[in-house]
């Protein structure tokens, strides 16, 4: 049975492009005209991702995406935006949202984008009920079996976007990976040429819940114009 996308878009014309295109691909489909109707299909059918528009009539895609979130569901996110100001991007991606792409977005890239983190979410485990191989770095513990990370001994409270990305980093100490690099081994977006402002974004978060002072970063660090890497 093929994977279904939810399509929370206020545009017939733009939902008809993404319906055509994604059953092309063999994906199947549901629409949403409005942010209500959205958040109910959303709850009640479990959808494999979400195509989910900013501005929306009733509910706006913000509180969309919160809501979800508040509700548990982990399912992948992409935002859908005509608007450039870059504090949209940074709020939908700081409420939960995966990724986004602005309108007009070529129709290849969005695919992409969708197979990508469908994938990502079938490829994530389910948590083992014992521990597993750990992974340490000082003060940075990360267990690969119940998919926890500690930070001396405790566990901290991660989305899975944020284990995943400091999951990766821990792995490879004291390497640098450029914004691009982290994309395709982190995101799985393969050979990746766009806009990486959500690598910056979850890197921000992560500071936020792992170092002593986010500001003055000691375990994910920046080297100016090369990219992030995990000081052990």
């Amino acid at each position: 049975m093929g994977k279904t996308v939810l399509i929370v878009e206020d545009e017939k014309n733009i939902v008809d492009i993404l319906r055509f295109n994604l059953e092309r691909e063999g994906y199947r489909t549901l629409d949403a005209y409005d942010g209500d109707t959205g958040l109910q299909l959303a709850l009640e059918h479990d959808p494999d991702l979400i195509l989910l528009d900013l501005m929306l009539p009733k509910k706006n895609g913000f509180d969309v995406c919160r809501a979800i979130r508040t509700a548990g569901r982990a399912t992948p996110i992409i935002m859908l935006t005509a608007r450039e100001e870059e504090s949209d991007k940074v709020l939908g991606l700081d409420l939960g949202a995966d990724d986004y792409i602005t309108k007009p977005f070529s129709m290849r890239e969005l695919l992409a984008r969708v197979k990508a983190n469908i994938r990502r979410s079938d490829m994530t485990p389910v948590p083992a009920p014992a521990a597993g191989t750990k992974i340490g770095r000082g003060r940075i513990v990360i267990d690969t079996g119940l998919l926890i990370a500690y930070k001396d001994g405790i566990a901290l409270d991660l989305t899975q976007r944020e284990y995943e990305l400091l999951r990766f980093l821990v792995s490879n100490p004291d390497r640098v990976f450029s914004r691009e690099s982290l994309m395709e081994h982190v995101w799985n977006y393969e050979s990746y040429v766009g806009d990486v402002r959500a690598v910056d974004v979850a890197i921000r978060r992560l500071r936020e819940k792992v170092e002593d002072d986010p500001p003055s970063p000691r375990f994910i660090v920046t080297r100016r114009g090369q990219g992030y890497f995990f000081h052990a």
